[in-house]
């Protein structure tokens, strides 16, 4: 079916992205694995592009874009060329909307010009070991000095995107002492420089997929937190999470339907090619309606995560919308990358082929930005369950 949700503007867009992506990242995309992420100055090449300030106001060095489809081409095409931008989608998706909301002008000067170009990479730490998804018991504690002009940051935090290359943390902490009856107040979010005495990037953790986008664990002794680095009001932070949430769900519902997209093309492609018993792949009843069903599967998800797009540029994308374009559009992905991989035969379990990576990267896509299993729960209590 023709889509309607791109412009001009867009596709143009799109093509040079496409080329920077054929040109800057296919090739070195297999060391970025190695490696466990991109070299630093990658982001500044990004930086370069345009493409970490699309939604940053003008006066900060961005484009002042307000809609989000740019960062749905980027998902696109990042999924197509079967590779990944480290991470940059946690860096511009995930990170910005708390800056441009609750930071201060005096902060956002501070911080919004480097974060364009690249020179100062973000990340975010809420979860800790042993809390999971239970941001309410958070225990990384944050205490102010005796003379107001700073805070004493404790604690350790985990499964944290970006935290090894990050210049700029943002921290949940709880200042204000646990409160077993009111378990979400107290808690703050401070943005915290990683050049901080105190601050410890710890282990680098490996993962099944997303190898080229580094998790690492933080820890902080005693770290000297500016007043002025306060994100926000104290005791907030906790309502602060729930702002971005909607958004965060359809960076993932797009970028899944994205990837089942790429996963099609792939298993077309490669069964055009491979003869098995003398014959194309492709010749075969069984591939062609197993194909008949990816492309069908695909398409659905992609109207849904295109209108759920559409909402979100308009102001009225509610957290259940998100949650039902989330828990749809990961779902059929997975379904429709095994089922492509399965094509594949053997070589779709070889690493070489992007089939394989897809199958990797897009597996978490259920389990972080909220499980589908607590998406489910979002969707019930909206119909009054």
């Amino acid at each position: 079916m023709r889509r309607t949700v791109f412009s001009e503007d867009h596709e143009a867009f799109r093509v040079t992205l496409r080329d920077f992506i054929a040109k800057e990242v296919v090739p070195v995309h297999h060391a970025w694995e190695e490696q466990g992420h991109p070299p630093r100055d990658f982001y500044r090449r990004l930086g370069e592009l345009g493409v970490l300030g699309v939604q940053v106001p003008a006066e900060f060095g961005g484009a002042g874009e307000a809609s989000f489809k740019f960062a749905a081409v980027v998902g696109e095409e990042t999924a197509r060329a079967g590779v990944s931008l480290g991470n940059y989608s946690v860096h511009t998706h995930l990170i910005l909307p708390y800056l441009l909301k609750y930071a201060t002008e005096e902060q956002q000067r501070r911080w919004l010009p480097g974060f364009v170009t690249g020179d100062l990479m973000t990340a975010i730490a809420m979860t800790e070991p042993g809390t999971g998804s239970d941001l309410a018991n958070i225990r990384t504690r944050a205490e102010l000095s005796a003379d107001g002009t700073h805070y004493v940051l404790n604690g350790a935090k985990t499964f944290i995107t970006g935290g090894a290359l990050a210049d700029l943390v943002l921290v949940v902490a709880r200042t204000t002492p646990y409160d077993p009856d009111d378990r979400r107040a107290g808690l703050s979010i401070l943005c915290v420089e990683s050049a901080s005495e105190g601050f410890a990037v710890g282990r680098k953790l490996q993962k099944i997929g997303l190898k080229a986008s580094d998790t690492a664990e933080l820890s902080f002794a005693d770290v000297k937190v500016p007043v002025g680095n306060l994100l926000g009001e104290e005791g907030a932070g906790f309502s602060y999470l729930s702002h971005n949430l909607a958004q965060e769900r359809l960076t993932i519902a797009l970028n899944a339907t994205a990837t089942a997209a790429a996963a099609l093309r792939f298993a077309t492609e490669y069964v055009k090619d491979r003869t098995v018993f003398g014959r194309p792949v492709a010749h075969f009843q069984n591939t062609k309606f197993v194909l008949a069903e990816c492309a069908t599967d695909a398409e659905a998800a992609q109207l849904m995560a295109d209108r759920a797009l559409e909402l979100h540029d308009a102001g009225e994308l509610t957290v259940a919308d998100a949650a039902k374009a989330k828990l749809f559009c990961t779902e059929t992905a997975g379904r429709v990358i095994d089922k492509c991989l399965q094509l594949h035969g053997g070589y779709g379990y070889i690493t070489e082929y992007p089939i394989a990576r897809l199958y990797a990267d897009t597996r978490v896509s259920r389990i972080y930005g909220g499980t589908n299993e607590v998406m489910k729960t979002i969707i019930a209590k909206s119909l009054g369950l």
